[in-house]
């Protein structure tokens, strides 16, 4: 364990502040609320600490016996990515879907409903949502989870989640600054860079963020992403040019003038903790002018704290990192975690855990699951007719990027085991050879149902099922992700998004015609 230090003075303190660690387990360890007694001000939440939203709520309350002014952090984007039903998928579809009805109000008040559940389960601050203009489409970590690849309507639907949110009283998190839409690298895994020079970026990426940071977004997270027209040498999240000469930059300088808290993306991916080294990265944010430390995705222990902690400690002793600088850091996350406790949240009636609202088909009738099927764009549906018999499901399965996971569900193969009995599924990948041949020999005489995620990335999936839609005429293909390809298959569904309610709209209309 890394030798901590003694005194819990000014600089210890500061130092804890400006960190937003993760932990493991469904209640707090005794080491974290150790240290939101000496200094800890924000405390990040994943899927490994949820299990129902009733848990989440002892959890919080737990954690602000210690500390009564502390920021709950959670990554829920709702959609495909969502930490609160990660072992059901999402009741509320994510940003593609909105982007695609292109009703402001309507994610306004999609977000709002979140924010409201995640208020009533103490969290405060969401790292969401997406501002990223989704201008590459085979970006291998955005996709579906950008508004889409116009900057305007983007922008938008950006200044509406966060209107939503915060009416709620949960801070608002936009991301990834300066835009990780046009990237062909996950920045989980390496440095993307982006080449674009700086009129483009102001044109497109830079578009959204300014509208959210002029609607009075409370936080911004930078994204570890090389944009050379900024910074030749460093990464977004590491960048003075970026962080301080742009995005806090007054407007006529030349800024996005942003005056809220500025949180990193998490610092234990790879594009820093591989290149710079998770301590030295995080030194690098604070001085160019991050305040807030994510970290705790993929590191959950107190090793991290305190490495963290007494890093941050010894640059301001060593003159590497002013100790002005730390201190309007901590300030900031203080002042935020200020605002959060003294906002007044609007009661909005029924109980807050899914599981509560559901209707008696076990799956809620709200606003997510309306808003999931205003985004369906269906072809084919004049010449289908609903089953008359069993189907067959055949996922087709790429690996989840990180910020989804693999352990939450997708598709509407739950909900057609449900609306057409005897119903059977199967799951297929790369790995398994000629998948179109596989599914044929499983799927015997049922009709067949192929579901895919961004048919346009993985060539192994178009092959498949243009073999199904050859050999089985009346072949139902369901997009759940970005769809680029032609619309295939006898019936073709594009849900535009892989969250629980996105599943349902489709089985609705496989199911019902």
């Amino acid at each position: 364990m890394t030798t901590s230090l003694r005194a819990p003075d000014t600089l210890t303190r500061d130092a804890l502040a400006v960190l937003q660690p993760g932990f493991a387990g469904t209640s707090a360890p005794a080491w974290l609320l150790r240290h939101l007694e000496e200094g800890l001000a924000s405390v990040g939440l994943f899927g490994r600490n949820i299990e129902s939203v009733q848990q989440l709520a002892l959890l919080t309350e737990q954690l602000r016996d210690v500390r009564p002014d502390l920021l709950v952090a959670i990554d829920e984007e709702g959609g495909d990515v969502t930490r609160l039903e990660v072992r059901t998928g999402s009741s509320y579809p994510g940003n593609l879907a909105l982007g695609r009805v292109d009703d402001p109000d309507l994610t306004r008040a999609v977000a709002f409903e979140l924010g409201s559940r995640l208020a009533a389960a103490g969290v405060n601050l969401n790292w969401a949502p997406s501002a990223d203009v989704n201008s590459n489409p085979d970006n291998p970590v955005i996709g579906v989870r950008s508004f889409g690849g116009d900057p305007q309507l983007v922008a938008r639907h950006t200044v509406a989640y966060v209107e939503g949110l915060q009416a709620a009283g949960v801070a608002a998190c936009v991301k990834h600054f300066p835009g990780h839409g046009d990237t062909a690298v996950d920045s989980h895994h390496d440095m993307p860079r982006i080449d674009a020079d700086l009129e483009t970026l102001r044109a497109r990426e830079l578009v959204p963020f300014a509208a959210a940071v002029e609607a009075g977004s409370k936080c911004v997270m930078s994204a570890h992403i090389l944009l050379p027209a900024l910074d030749a040498t460093r990464p977004g999240t590491l960048s003075p040019a970026a962080l301080t000469g742009l995005l806090r930059a007054p407007r006529d300088q030349g800024g996005l003038g942003h005056q809220g808290l500025i949180v990193t993306d998490g610092m234990e991916m790879r594009a820093i903790s591989a290149t710079y080294g998770l301590e030295r990265g995080s030194v690098l944010a604070l001085a160019a002018g991050a305040d807030a430390i994510c970290v705790g995705g993929g590191l959950a222990g107190e090793d991290t704290v305190l490495g963290l902690r007494d890093a941050l400690v010894r640059a301001v002793r060593d003159g590497e990192l002013a100790e002005e600088r730390l201190a309007d850091a901590a300030a900031r996350v203080r002042g935020l975690a200020a605002w959060a406790r003294g906002v007044r949240r609007p009661d909005t009636g029924g109980p807050a855990d899914p599981a509560l609202r559901a209707d008696p088909s076990g799956a809620e009738a709200g606003i997510g699951l309306e808003a999931a099927r205003r985004a369906l764009v269906v072809t084919g549906l004049e010449g289908h007719r609903r089953p008359a018999g069993p189907l067959y499901v055949a996922a087709l399965t790429s690996v989840a990027n990180i910020a989804v996971g693999d352990e939450t569900p997708w598709g509407p193969a739950a909900e057609l085991e449900r609306m057409v009995p005897g119903t059977r599924t199967g799951t297929y990948r790369a790995a398994d050879g000629d998948v179109g041949a596989a599914v044929l020999a499983d799927a015997g005489e049922r009709p067949v149902v192929v579901v895919v995620r961004d048919l346009h990335r993985h060539p192994w999936m178009a092959d498949a099922v243009a073999r199904l839609v050859a050999a089985r005429e009346d072949t139902v293909v369901v997009e759940m992700g970005l769809p680029q390809a032609p619309p295939q298959g006898a019936l073709h569904i594009a849900t535009h998004g892989a969250a629980r309610v996105c599943g349902r709209a489709a089985a609705e209309v496989i199911a019902r015609g």
